[in-house]
């Protein structure tokens, strides 16, 4: 029994010493047992580290010389030694001390924390504006000005699902990778206006020094400075739902010549790819395309095999909703479901997108040939809105 024991624990060591070898530090993004704030690439990051360690020195100082006093006090000045203590009232000079003391250092603590918080807040004179919206469980982003004016696009979470439900190992980036990230200049001020479509989100990303709330009904702003080229990750750092750890934030930051070379491709291709909602698409269009949204929006509550959860999320294989006509259907996705994780997509796809997830969950699995107006147009969407 012994040895047996003594095998098991060896082999579960040595899984154990596998498996961490295969953890690796995230390039811009979290490390492997880290304890410090990261060293960042703005100036903001940079002072935040400084006044973390600058403050906790202070503390710790300020805790080793009052401790070491008391207990100093405890151990020389006890009864037990014949020690008789002072008799005095009102000692001038001890409550000067006191009160002189604590008041500088408070001083000298607050005033490079302000100057650090001032500058978090000054997002004057900013070379790119993007516009951020946090949906449930998505970021939106829209390039207000700048070279990539007028380009929005939603980034998701790119992590395959087989990986999110332990059927492959985890790759590199594991819940920190998105399809489209948000690409910026380096050494150019960016603001960043936030807001959220439905609940409270925040948008945090470490290296960059930034953290601020999406308040929905609310626009709120911050900056960040890149000084170096490079891929940076964060998450979204507010509680906001059943997927709130599938929220990753990826920021490339580049040079302004790839800048620019980016936002033409963009331009290009939202020209491309400009949805027209008065013309009469064909099923198979509808469909090629209604499973890409439905990838991208729908299938981490309703699964892949239109099953959804039980007592979380309703099945759309089979759905009563689904097979009976386009119109309750339609008027469920641009409005959501009050009360429930059904959010509202009229913001956040157009009407050719709705009109081809709608299609699409209306003739896949079960449900081909079942139910009613199989085939929703873009322009039976327009009307609903």
């Amino acid at each position: 029994m012994k040895k047996l024991r003594g095998v098991l624990g060896a082999s579960a060591l040595l899984f154990a010493s596998v498996a961490g070898a295969q953890v690796k530090d995230m390039p811009g993004g979290p490390r492997v047992n880290q304890l410090n704030l990261p060293e960042g690439v703005t100036q903001i990051a940079s002072d935040i580290v400084w006044l973390h360690w600058m403050m906790l020195i202070i503390c710790t100082v300020i805790f080793i010389g009052v401790f070491g006093v008391m207990f100093y006090s405890i151990v020389r000045h006890r009864k037990a030694a014949g020690f008789k203590p002072s008799k005095f009232h009102e000692h001038v000079g001890v409550e000067v001390a006191w009160t002189v003391i604590p008041f500088l250092i408070v001083v000298a603590m607050a005033l490079p924390a302000t100057k650090t918080v001032v500058a978090m807040k000054d997002t004057s004179s900013a070379d790119l504006t993007v516009k951020v919206t946090g949906y449930q469980w998505k970021w939106g982003y829209e390039y207000v000005d700048g070279a990539a004016e007028g380009v929005s696009f939603l980034s998701n979470l790119s992590t395959p699902m087989a990986q999110r439900l332990g059927k492959e190992p985890p790759g590199e980036f594991y819940l920190m990778e998105v399809d489209q990230p948000l690409v910026v200049p380096v050494d150019k001020k960016v603001r960043i206006v936030l807001t959220a479509g439905d609940v409270i989100h925040s948008w945090m990303v470490p290296e960059l020094g930034v953290k601020q709330d999406a308040i929905p009904g609310f626009l709120r702003d911050t900056w960040f400075r890149a000084e170096k080229v490079g891929t940076y990750r964060g998450q979204c750092a507010e509680l906001c739902g059943k997927d709130h750890a599938y929220m990753p934030i990826v920021v490339d930051v580049v040079s302004q010549d790839d800048f620019n070379a980016w936002a033409q491709e963009q331009q290009k291709a939202l020209a491309n790819a400009a949805d027209d909602p008065t013309k009469e698409w064909t099923k198979e269009e509808l469909m090629t395309r209604g499973e890409q949204v439905y990838a991208a929006n729908c299938v981490a509550c309703h699964q892949a095999n239109g099953k959804g959860t039980p007592g979380a999320f309703p099945a759309l294989d089979g759905s009563q909703v689904v097979l009976g006509p386009m119109k309750t259907q339609l008027e469920t996705v641009l409005n959501g479901v009050q009360g429930t994780a059904m959010a509202a997509f009229r913001d956040q796809l157009n009407d050719v997108e709705i009109a081809a997830v709608s299609t699409y969950i209306r003739n896949a699995w079960s449900n081909e040939g079942k139910g009613e107006d199989p085939v929703v147009q873009p322009a039976e969407v327009t009307a609903l809105r």
